[in-house]
């Protein structure tokens, strides 16, 4: 944006901080942290985009934060994160009714009277600061912008009646998107819930059941070894990260070089289930998806589980009851350790009990859950699509409110040049005041 409504002015983070406070957290390490202490210790987890996440428990005592000379953080301040993701997200600090200071990676931002901090938090969320602040990014693994280089970041800023004119505006619009994203988020579990419901209700009334092993035929994969690194022989390998639940992700798999007669004996055929092995999560242990022969000469590594139905067994039928909320409860069970993982094996699969019914039923119950998953899906779809509009209308907002077309000007507000000059004379003629010092609450 190069023209500014009337009675705005371009400036600087450093620039409207001029007269405040403008820090970045404090180095402490671990060995200065204390699990009893009266100090919280903020860190980039606890900053959301507009709003704090309150997600970390991290503490230090009085003793150590006078030995660090630290930099406290008062509610209200604004916290900027100078790491991902997204990088330069910015939230209000809150009343958290204790002490508080910052890791190294969150800067701390306290602009006097003539800034709103609110205003302040959304200019720095907006996106076209976004993307300032990652043009100035640097770092490979992990990009990260310095103090120095967010003090550059211009802002346009706009007379102060104003800039509670846009907060009010902005949080108006969000308080609204914020209901609607809370209703799709119902709606979602509400989805899930009847979904499981309905799953575990075609199975219901099928009371005959028989070991999985009398009616397929499992078999574990290939491990993964130095001498496997494909050369001569290499076949496509399908990996867990290939297996979700129900479906097979495709676009990367990888290669296993095979050796004599191994082909045939590894070979994925058309309709066999692969199960994953084993996870630290039990609503992720033992999840499958069908095999329908989408790559030819593919093969699986070891943490994957084949299973080859036999003549009597649909394999949608069993890959359907394989995820239900019914199997899940057994395959927790049989895969449950001392160690706290969830591991599955072929002859804890052999045992596992499913239904057994005709194939004529089993085709029924398979295309009515079929029927079931696509509507799932198509509302799901619409649930991430109404998701996605909300993402691009608060950035529109934003967009909007950052130009002067979301609230309204008035020609009797005090220019912004006017106040910025005001905070630059201030800042000139105001020696710094001495650093507090974060200290335990009173009583």
């Amino acid at each position: 944006m190069s023209d500014l409504p009337e009675g705005w002015a371009w400036s600087t983070v450093a620039d409207v901080l001029a007269n405040g406070f403008f820090a970045d957290g404090d180095w402490v390490e671990t060995k200065d942290q204390d699990p009893d202490g009266e100090i919280r210790l903020l860190q980039l987890a606890d900053v959301g985009d507009g709003f704090f996440r309150d997600r970390s428990s991290r503490f230090v005592n009085v003793e150590a934060a006078e030995r660090l000379t630290v930099k406290p953080v008062e509610p209200g301040d604004v916290l900027v994160a100078r790491m991902p993701a997204p990088l330069g997200r910015a939230c209000i600090a809150p009343d958290l009714g204790q002490p508080a200071i910052t890791v190294v990676d969150v800067c701390i931002l306290r602009p006097d009277a003539g800034i709103d901090r609110r205003w302040l938090m959304w200019a720095l969320n907006s996106p076209v600061t976004r993307a300032e602040v990652a043009g100035l990014a640097t770092g490979t693994t992990r990009k990260r912008i310095s103090r120095r280089n967010l003090a550059t970041i211009r802002l346009p800023v706009p007379p102060l009646p104003e800039q509670r004119r846009i907060v009010a505006a902005i949080e108006e619009h969000f308080s609204r998107l914020d209901a609607a994203e809370a209703s799709l988020a119902a709606a979602d579990r509400r989805t899930a819930v009847l979904a499981a419901t309905e799953v575990d209700l075609a199975f219901a009334n099928l009371t005959d059941r028989a070991p999985l092993g009398d009616l397929a035929e499992v078999r574990g994969g290939i491990q993964k070894q130095p001498k496997r690194k494909p050369a001569t022989n290499p076949r496509p390998f399908l990996r867990v990260a290939n297996v979700k639940r129900n479906q097979l992700e495709l676009s990367d798999v990888h290669e296993i070089e095979l050796f004599d007669g191994e082909i045939d004996r590894f070979r994925l055929s058309e309709g066999d289930l692969l199960v994953v092995e084993g996870n630290g999560s039990p609503d992720q242990i033992g999840r499958s998806a069908i095999w329908s022969g989408e790559i030819a000469d593919c093969v699986h590594q070891n943490h994957l589980i084949r299973v080859r139905p036999g003549e009597e067994l649909d394999s949608r039928f069993l890959n359907a009851f394989w995820n239900s909320p019914a199997n899940a409860q057994q395959l927790v069970a049989i895969a449950s350790s001392t160690s706290g993982l969830y591991t599955l094996s072929t002859s804890k699969l052999n045992k596992v009990m499913i239904p057994v019914a005709s194939l004529v039923i089993q085709a029924q119950v398979a295309d009515r859950l079929d029927e079931l998953h696509q509507r799932v899906n198509r509302l799901r779809h619409q649930i991430d699509t109404a998701r996605q509009r909300s993402v691009a209308m608060r950035r529109a907002i934003l967009t909007n409110a950052f130009s002067g077309l979301l609230a309204p000007q008035d020609p009797t507000d005090e220019p912004a040049a006017v106040l910025l000059e005001r905070i630059a004379a201030e800042r000139a003629t105001t020696k710094p005041a001495p650093r507090k010092k974060a200290a335990a609450a009173d009583g």
